[in-house]
């Protein structure tokens, strides 16, 4: 069968990210993750903020963001007010209407995802999303149950399907167990390592009995082209905790869900 990409995953590990960034004169870095794996119209990059620093981020009238917050407390100012950033914590900007600023009190990372938006996603968006800006902190997030994690794993929804165009969000988190998922041919997923995260990731197609395996920590991020099966466990003791980012291909088959 033939496939868009050469290997069933991409990893970036978490210190050869941070040896990458370089701070400018305001206490904040910016660097790509894994450039040029995905054509497909999202640009990922892990961002630094020193304590006590501010930045303001670009605003895009075309592109829609995504934000991250995986490390360090801090606040984040919008047209809604002050917002406490105390935990793991999501941000969707409203395009260019309106602006904000993330002020760090610890050591902040976070990832900032841009997503172009192509005429299925604009007519979508025009039709129904979510209200925006829209921020809210992980245990704020609704609960799920899928039949593909341990029954001791805890996930949560941050933006449903059909909520803001073609990416969905959502968190899984568990100690001695996880996910083992078939692979879903028209979904791509990243991955964000978050808490005390140590576990297996294995990713392949089992029916060929080529599954590989790389361990993921704490702060990595890895890609899983459409297609591959993966499965994302920790061993008993370990924990297992991660942000799945999912973008559909396939606008037809996402109209239908």
């Amino acid at each position: 069968m033939e496939r868009e990409y050469e290997k069933n995953f991409y990893v970036e590990k978490a210190e050869d990210i941070a040896a990458r960034a370089q701070f400018d004169d305001n206490g904040f870095a910016k660097v790509e993750l894994l450039p040029g794996i995905y054509n497909g119209g999202i640009k990922s990059c892990k961002c630094f903020l020193k304590a006590g620093s501010k930045y303001v981020p670009e605003l895009y009238a075309d592109k829609s963001v995504i934000i991250f917050f995986g490390k360090g407390e801090g606040e984040l100012t919008d047209c809604d007010g002050v917002h406490k950033i105390t935990e793991v914590a999501f941000y969707v900007p409203f395009m260019d209407k309106e602006k904000y600023e993330i002020h760090a009190i610890e050591d902040m990372e976070f990832v900032y995802n841009v997503i172009e938006m192509n005429e299925w996603d604009r007519a979508a968006f025009d039709r129904w999303h979510i209200r925006l800006p829209y921020f809210r902190l992980h245990s704020e997030c609704v609960q799920y149950i899928q039949d593909c994690k341990g029954p001791n794993t805890e996930a949560r929804m941050i933006l449903c399907p059909k909520w803001h165009g073609r990416v969905i969000l959502g968190t899984t988190r568990a100690i001695g167990e996880g996910t083992v998922e078939k692979g879903h041919p028209k979904v791509h997923q990243w991955n964000y390592c978050l808490g005390e995260s140590n576990f297996h990731m294995s990713v392949g197609y089992k029916a060929e009995n080529n599954m590989e395996t790389v361990e993921h920590h704490a702060g990595d991020w890895s890609f899983i082209p459409a297609g591959a099966d993966h499965d994302l466990v920790s061993d008993p003791g370990k924990e297992v905790y991660y942000i799945w980012f999912e973008h559909y291909t396939d606008e037809q088959a996402m109209a239908k869900m």
